[in-house]
């Protein structure tokens, strides 16, 4: 169903459903240029760091079939404006870099840019079919990993931020774990963070669950010291826009608070993410460059001011947390232990 999926493409064209409009409308946007597609990443319209990954592919094929002439230069210029447009998510570069040395090497071959177009948008169209593979691998990893750690039978999750469908353009990640156990009948609730101040737990998670008929109840973030402390979850699962060599994640803003105090109550606290949000490049998380956001996501309720009138905020829009908060990684290539030095890279090289 068209409504399941966040990123259509469709005559030419690219259509983002408008993230910051659900639950209360679903609405399709069309973009049919680099810039729309750039502006659509910068605004929230598509979010996650996959679906921004994926949305870039399409943009960056827009752009090719906009050119009437295609140099590794400018093809270069367009793939670092698109990468601009949000610097924490790993999966944005990832997924433009490769782009690039597409559109580089059919400007060596001097291929055809009309080729070249439809080549990236098949290119595309793969990347989201293999997401789905892959965070069913990585949901099958996960259900494993709990039928071992907490026991077979139902359990109580929790989650941070939006890593379902509408984030991942398929089964979703930390997500697509526990859709994956109410498939096989081991959801007994789930916990889902508001989320401040862009509320993406309230208007997206709680959205995914209800169209999968998954029970959840929604907490403000401050509830959860309250909420492990009297056994009210099992265990937590959080996606990850960015994972530095070893094993520090950045995410949503709060998801570093949640696991500390996971780790106090002793409740497993999990990251479920795709290799293209790996960045070995890096040592640790002090490197993981985090974007601030506008002031009045906070002061500003749909353009009511809730706060006095010159109130100042500041807004990072995600957080780091640090490797030894975190019971373990899960990717496509298998169960990552932070703790166990050098593991991560292990893994990957599987």
């Amino acid at each position: 169903m068209e409504s399941y999926s966040p990123i259509i493409w469709k005559n030419e064209k690219l259509y983002l459903l408008d993230q910051r409009l659900l639950p209360k409308v679903e609405i399709f946007l069309e973009i049919s240029t680099l810039s729309e597609t750039i502006n659509a990443i910068k605004d929230m319209v598509v979010r996650g760091a996959p679906c921004i990954g994926f949305t870039s592919i399409y943009g960056m094929a827009l752009w090719v079939k906009s050119q009437t002439k295609l140099t590794i230069e400018n093809c270069r210029m367009a793939c670092d404006e698109m990468i601009a447009s949000r610097p924490t998510a790993v999966n944005l570069s990832f997924e433009v870099n490769r782009c690039f040395e597409i559109m580089k090497n059919f400007v060596e071959t001097k291929r055809l840019a009309s080729d070249l177009y439809l080549h990236l948008v098949e290119f595309g169209h793969l990347q989201i079919k293999l997401s789905h593979e892959k965070n069913l691998v990585m949901a099958k990893i996960g259900v494993a990993e709990l039928m071992k750690k907490v026991g077979d039978r139902e359990w109580n999750f929790m989650t941070h931020c939006n890593t379902g469908f509408l984030a991942c353009g398929s089964l979703g990640t930390a997500l697509g774990v526990i859709s994956y156990a109410n498939q096989i009948n081991r959801v007994k609730h789930v916990l889902v963070d508001e989320t401040r101040p862009y509320l993406q737990g309230t208007r997206l998670t709680a959205y995914e669950l209800s169209k999968e008929g998954i029970p959840f109840s929604i907490v403000v973030e401050g509830a959860s010291s309250f909420l492990l402390s009297n056994k009210k979850v099992d265990a937590i699962f959080v996606g990850a826009d960015r994972i530095a060599a070893n094993g520090d994640t950045a995410n949503k803003i709060g998801t570093s608070t949640l696991a500390i105090v996971a780790k106090y109550y002793q409740v497993p606290f999990y990251v479920v993410a795709p290799v293209s949000s790996f960045d070995i490049s890096i040592p640790n998380g002090s490197h993981i460059d985090i974007e601030m956001r506008n002031e009045n996501e906070i002061t500003e309720f749909k353009n009511n001011l809730i706060a006095p009138n010159g109130s100042r905020a500041i807004n990072p829009s995600f957080d780091v947390t640090n490797n030894n908060l975190i019971t373990g990684i899960i990717c496509e290539k298998g169960f990552i232990d932070p703790a166990i030095p050098g593991e991560l890279e292990r893994v990957l090289k599987l």
